[in-house]
């Protein structure tokens, strides 16, 4: 995949835990789970935002583009 997520980092930079912010932006366990992994094709821009809200981040810092080094 060409889109690499952390979510993992941006968790741990605010000592948090992913069920706390599941909690916190009333997104359940497993979807924030296959997002976090990797294992999702799409994400809601309002998904996004809640993300961001909560860690005080930019999309940027969570989706990160990687070209294939060929």
């Amino acid at each position: 995949m060409k889109i690499r997520i952390n979510l993992d980092i941006e968790l741990a930079k605010n000592k948090m835990q992913l069920k706390e912010l599941s909690q916190r932006i009333d997104i359940s366990m497993t979807n924030l789970s296959l997002l976090k992994n990797g294992k999702v094709k799409a994400i809601r821009f309002s998904t996004l935002e809640a993300i961001c809200e909560e860690l005080n981040c930019q999309p940027g810092d969570i989706l990160v583009y990687e070209r294939d080094s060929d």
